[in-house]
């Protein structure tokens, strides 16, 4: 039986929607928004997030409110699926196409949510499967030029935080030898598989094998590879991960070598369907997990805690507490998190 089946006849119930704007001004240049979809029906409320980046996508979103024909009981959430999937869940843009499935996941997760609590089970007990401590790691991005000093701020803290990293090419010889001797970094993110977005960092031959040989066992994720770059990380090819091109099964399959393991973030999957159908895959094909976020502010980074507690709890994880995203702060939990989860429903609680 695969993990789908366990979910996609579940009834769903739906009498209306709202949307709640979140907003956190990260710096003056930017503010982070994301939007929380609450379902209503038979008494109950159902809620998921849309991770979307761009402001603009963000408020449009918003002003429109709920107009989208959602209202009726649906026979299952399979079904409830298949109506999205006809449905323009856009007013405008996106900004770029790569955030449509953000957006599906939102409405999935919240209609989800919803269904499970209508039938007074979690979603543990559904797919019945033991949540387990989840094991996580903080994710950040040194300045421009690169310095140590904002890990530095939370390895005084939390000396036993783990980290993952983003390398750009002011990652220099010291600044390597110093993040070496921090013995906190478990996975190297390269960026290079995005395109169009501020992070965007084309292939650096120099800085691809200055990184692949310091960080002997360290994750090397999303390699930009090119005739040069492919050769200088075949030795490494079993640390390669992937996580911007993964969006189904498909995207998996047609990877230029079999991985060894993979970067999930959830709502690039847009679907209930394609997640779980991947979780499969990997299952079946060997291929280990850990999860991603997207700087959720609201429901949605609980939602991936838990999903990551159910599929891969002792994977290096990018699914730290929230607080993690804002300045160093003492009392925050740490790594591994306890389960959290509420007694129906796909909740972590807050």
């Amino acid at each position: 039986m695969n993990t789908y089946s366990l979910v996609s006849d579940l009834p769903v119930e739906i009498d209306s929607y709202e949307l709640e704007g979140l907003r956190v001004d990260v710096s003056p240049e930017f503010t982070r928004r994301t939007t929380v979809i609450r379902l209503h029906g038979g008494g109950e409320t159902g809620i998921g997030e849309d991770p979307t980046y761009s402001p603009e996508d963000q408020e449009a979103f918003q002003a429109e409110g709920p107009t989208l024909p959602l209202s009726g009981s649906h026979q299952t959430i399979d079904s409830f699926s298949e109506l999205l999937e006809r449905l323009s869940l856009w007013p405008s843009g996106p900004a770029l196409d790569q955030f449509r499935p953000y957006r599906r996941w939102g409405f999935e997760s919240a209609a989800l949510d919803l269904a499970l609590r209508q039938a007074g089970k979690s979603l543990a007990e559904v797919l019945e499967r033991e949540p387990k401590p989840l094991r996580f790691v903080a994710s950040m991005r040194f300045g421009d030029p690169a310095a140590i000093a904002p890990l530095r701020a939370w390895l005084d803290l939390y000396p036993d935080l783990r980290v993952k990293l983003d390398p750009t090419g002011t990652w220099d010889d010291a600044l390597v030898t110093e993040l070496v001797e921090t013995g906190a970094v478990d996975t190297l993110d390269f960026k290079g598989a995005y395109e169009g977005t501020p992070v965007d960092q084309p292939p650096d031959p120099t800085l691809y094998a200055r990184i692949a040989l310091a960080f002997p066992d360290a994750w090397l994720e999303d390699p930009a590879l090119n005739d040069e770059t492919d050769t200088i990380l075949e030795p490494h090819r079993a640390r390669i991960t992937w996580d911007a091109p993964i969006h189904s099964v498909s995207d998996i399959v047609g990877l230029p070598f079999p991985p060894r393991t993979l970067n999930f973030k959830p709502s690039r999957f847009g679907s209930i369907k394609r997640l779980l159908e991947a979780y499969d895959y990997c299952a079946d094909e060997g291929i280990s997990i850990y999860g991603g976020g997207q700087f959720e502010l609201g429901p949605g980074r609980g939602q991936i805690q838990y999903l990551a507690s159910l599929f891969h709890p002792d994977t290096p994880n990018d699914t730290a507490p929230a607080a993690y995203n804002a300045k160093p702060a003492p009392g925050l939990p740490t790594s591994p998190l306890e389960p959290q989860l509420e007694t129906t429903g796909f909740r972590w609680k807050s």
